[in-house]
Parts: structure tokens; sequence; C-alpha cells
């Protein structure tokens, strides 16, 4: 029996979220409130991700009307459904905007679907929005209000190790790692076999660090070594410093609360690597500070890009103050500053930008959405290593959450590809305070 359609009505945030989100609801109908329009058109100047997609949906639907009148149904294509935009209305018995407020445009959203309810009787009308306020007030009037699913990863991100303990190796296995540096995996993982994936193989007391090699077959010995003056202080430090220098690995996911060492680890192992590459880009996405947007900081560009760059400088100075200035390394990280070499900037100023014989770290991945994840990678030209770091429980955007952030869907769709490695670091080691807090607070 063929599945009942339904009719869609789509708010702004899905539409920043994912630009094409309105071809994928399949055979369903899809209508977006006039108040969204009004609300792209406010959206559509500027640099920034929302912007460049507020511009791509604004296309889409130029294109898709033709000489149409948007106040019909106009078809999506072939296996797709139909799309109009719904006017501002006033419904026959709720009206949100009497209930709740006058002018917000929220409630004008509500309305639309309240009136196309009315409407369409015999198909079932479904708000879609990222905003759970949004959703919880479209329930109370009796509309059915659910996130956007898209991209979203089933799975819980937070249980997803990057290592695994394997028991009950055979010794003579383990000690055949340590005096060859590799032994065939010859069935040791069982299904536990993931490409790149990092484990411990154990035998009583004894035990060795690894990392599964897909090209060889191999379980390859890992050691800890030191990286530009920093040494992993546990074993899933030395996993995530493999997957950094290791060069068949083009793109690495640092996952991990605050505290334990994700970035600083990626700019060492990126320093110690900087004359394979024409140049370090360090960047993060700005999420602006109490909902309001980086232009109410006061000062210059510099100055309001300033507060947001600073973690990683203090990694950089971290670095830094390992060496004498002096010293050759010292001296190194002062020469690739000044050159240019290595840049650290808000990831919109990176837009554009060209990125072959790049190491291109994104700190706070957890921050962007599936389909910026996807655009940075696909930028990807030769010889460039890209890693993301973040923490999926630390997420300071307000519409997105642990399961649909783009560096949980990062993880769920590229875990066991060649070219990808992901490591989750468990353990803090800023300090036994920072420690404390990750624990208990």
């Amino acid at each position: 029996m063929p599945k009942k359609k339904k009719t869609f009505i789509l708010d702004t945030s899905v539409l920043l979220h994912d630009h094409e989100s309105i071809t994928n609801f399949d055979i369903n109908d899809v209508a977006i409130p006039i108040t969204v329009l009004e609300e792209l058109d406010k959206f559509k100047i500027g640099n920034d991700t929302k912007n460049f997609s507020a511009r791509e949906v604004i296309r889409f639907i130029d294109k898709l009307s033709g000489q149409n009148d948007l106040r019909d149904w106009i078809s999506l294509g072939k296996g797709k459904g139909k799309f109009k935009v719904v006017l501002d209305c006033q419904p026959e018995d709720l009206n949100a905007e009497n209930i709740y407020a006058r002018g917000k445009n929220d409630h004008k959203i509500i309305n639309a679907a309240l009136c196309l309810k009315q409407e369409e009787k015999k198909k079932e009308v479904v708000l879609i929005t990222k905003d759970i306020n949004l959703r919880i007030k479209a329930k109370a009037l009796g509309i059915i209000a659910e996130d956007y699913e898209t991209g979203k990863v089933q799975s819980n991100p937070d249980q997803v190790s990057g290592a695994k303990v394997i028991e009950n190796v055979e010794s003579e296995q383990i000690r055949h790692i340590f005096t060859k540096g590799r032994i065939d995996e010859n069935g040791i993982l069982g299904e536990h076999k993931v490409a790149n994936g990092y484990y411990i193989l154990k035998n009583g007391k004894s035990s060795s660090l690894a990392v599964y090699n897909p090209h060889l077959d191999m379980l390859e010995r890992i050691e800890k070594e030191f990286v530009y003056g920093v040494k992993p202080k546990n074993a899933e430090q030395a996993f995530a410093l493999n997957a950094l220098l290791n060069p068949a690995i083009k793109l690495v996911a640092l996952q991990g609360v605050a505290g334990t060492g994700k970035t600083l680890l990626a700019l060492a192992s990126a320093l110690d690597q900087h004359k394979k590459f024409h140049q370090i880009i360090l960047a993060r996405p700005i999420v602006p500070l109490s909902n309001k947007e980086i232009g109410f900081l006061p000062g210059d560009a510099n100055d309001k890009i300033g507060p947001y760059m600073e973690p990683l400088w203090d990694n950089l100075k971290f670095i830094k103050s390992q060496f004498g200035e002096n010293e050759r390394k010292h001296k190194a990280i002062l020469e690739l500053e000044e050159s240019g070499k290595i840049v650290i900037s808000p990831l919109a100023f990176i837009r554009g930008r060209s990125l072959s014989n790049i190491i291109f770290i994104i700190d706070e991945a957890q921050n962007l959405t599936p389909h910026e994840i996807k655009t940075i990678i696909t930028r990807a030209g030769e010889n460039t290593k890209i890693v993301f770091t973040g923490d999926v429980n630390q997420i300071d955007t307000p519409y997105l959450d642990e399961n649909s952030n783009g560096l949980a869907y990062l993880v769920d769709r590229l875990k066991g590809q060649n070219l990808f490695a992901h490591v989750k670091l468990e353990k803090g080691e800023r300090s036994e305070l920072a420690n404390l807090a990750n624990d208990l607070l």
C-alpha cells in the first residue's frame, strides 16, 4: 500500500541549514511561508555560509517558478512533489498571532501552517524547523512539527570510540609487533577491523598500541614521540599524532572534550610537516555571542574577530614557548608567521580560496552543518590534508545538536574509508581542575 502523501512546510532555519532541502522530501509537497522569503532577503548579503545558502535558495525558487505563479502548486520534477509559497493569512479558528504575539515571524509561519492545514484536509501537514521553541509553539496549536532529519546521525556520536581494546592477543604476536614494527592482521581484530582504526592489543600485562593499515592489511606499532615540542601524554594522543602525521590519511577528525589536546596536537603536527605544504591554515567558525552578530562588537575587523581567534593563538604561543628564542624551531615558527605560511583566520574569510598544497585545520567543527563540512572537503586539491577538531557536546549554535552537527555527520559517514581517520580523545590533559569540571559539572 503506497504511503499517504504529506505536505511539508519549511521555515528559514531549514533552508539556511541545507539550501537543497526543498528537494529532499521525496514525492511529498513542500511549501514555504511568504515570511520565509522576507527572511531570506535579509540573509542574502554577506560571506557567511548562511548568506550563501540564502542566495542559493532564492536562485532555486526563481528558476523553479519561471513564468508560473508561486501561489499555485509547481512541480519539483520527476519523482518529486509540488512546491508553492503560502501568503500571510488569518486562520479561521486558532490564530497564532492572537494567542502568542502579533508581528513576530515565527507566529506568521505557524499561521501559514494552520491555513495550509485547513486547505489540505486530505493530507497531513507537517512543519519542519530547526527551531525547537517554534516546534513547541506549533505543537501547542495542534500542528505536527518535526526537526529536519536529512544529514542527521542516528547513533549517538558521543558513544563512538576512536580506539578499541583487543584482549587475549597471542603473546607471540605482541612480541612480533614490538620487534618488527608490524604484523599481518590475520583475523586479530575480528569484527572490529576498520581502515585506519586504532587499537590497544593486550595479553595480560603485555600491550601494544597499533593502527590497522588497510593498504597492507597489517597492524603497525605506534610509539609515543615528541612532535615539535609536544609529546603525547596518553594512548589517544599517540593515535591522534599518528593520523595527523600519516601522509596516506588525507582527512582527520579529532573528537574530545575541552583540554584533551585536539587543537594543540593538530597544530604541532602541522608545524612538523610545514615543508611538505605551501601553507598551514587554522580556522574556526565564528558563532556570535548572545545572538549578537559580530558587527555589534567594537573596533575594526581585526578587533572584532580577535577574541574568537585567541584560543588558536594560545596554542601557537604554547608550542613556541617549548623552545628558546634562539632555537631553530622557535625561529622557524616566527618565519612561518612573518611569511604568511601559517595563517589563523575565521572560517568565513577562507571561502573561495583554493585548498591545494595546504594543511587545513578547522577548530570547533561541531558548530558546522553537514553541508558546510562537505563544502570544505570538496574544495580539497592536490597535496591537501584537512583536520576537523571539536566536541559534539559543546555546540554553540541554536539550530544544531549532537546528532545533526557536521562533525558527527563526518565521523558517521566516512568511518572506515582509507583516506579518513577518527580519534576520540577521552582523557583531559589541561589540568586537574579542568578534568574535575569535565567529570562533575
